[in-house]
């Protein structure tokens, strides 16, 4: 009874990748039924090979947590498309830019998360980055290219390619911003 069940729920199903904003790309094992302080409660197993990682998440936290499936192609082609602009960096703090960056990569959006690439995004002949903006451009460039892998069904290695070749084509960031005016899209 219980594996008729685990099947499909909220239209997810099982041995799907889902994107979980606050970890990135994972896959739903299974669908399982606790019980918890008297009441029962169904809840995905989601399933994080990178981070070794397993979560489960009740039905009903779903859309509260941000799980939604991955992206469609022409997403992807938008986000690949976004780290190839103009790095659009903010005259603020850096902590404050640092919560904003922050933000983004958590927020699963694959849109926002490529625009932290972008921004952050260093060339060889561009001055060194500091430890705290590495990290940042690290965990973001990670979740595009594994939702990016997941989509496209390649490996993690050929998704970063695909974002290195795309980031190759974007305008050199001079000495002087034009973009300070920005607001936040």
């Amino acid at each position: 009874m219980t594996t008729k069940k685990s099947v499909q729920r909220q239209g997810f199903k099982t041995g799907e990748f889902i994107v979980y904003p606050a970890h990135g790309v994972g896959q739903i094992t299974g669908i399982e039924e606790q019980e918890v302080a008297g009441m029962s409660l169904e809840l995905f197993v989601i399933n994080f090979e990178q981070d070794k990682l397993t979560l489960r998440v009740p039905l009903a936290k779903v859309k509260s947590v941000g799980m939604r499936k991955l992206a469609e192609d022409d997403t992807v082609e938008k986000a690949l498309t976004t780290v190839t602009g103009r790095a659009r960096v903010k005259r603020t703090m850096w902590s404050r830019r640092a919560q904003e960056y922050e933000a983004k990569i958590n927020s699963g959006d694959l849109i926002s998360i490529s625009e932290v690439v972008r921004d952050l995004y260093r060339s060889e002949e561009q001055p060194e980055q500091s430890y705290s903006e590495r990290q940042l451009f690290e965990a973001a460039i990670d979740r595009m290219s594994r939702e990016i892998a997941a989509v496209k069904k390649v490996s993690l290695t050929e998704a970063l390619k695909l974002i290195q070749k795309n980031l190759a084509k974007s305008p050199r960031r001079g000495a002087k911003s034009d973009d300070s005016e920005e607001a936040a899209a």
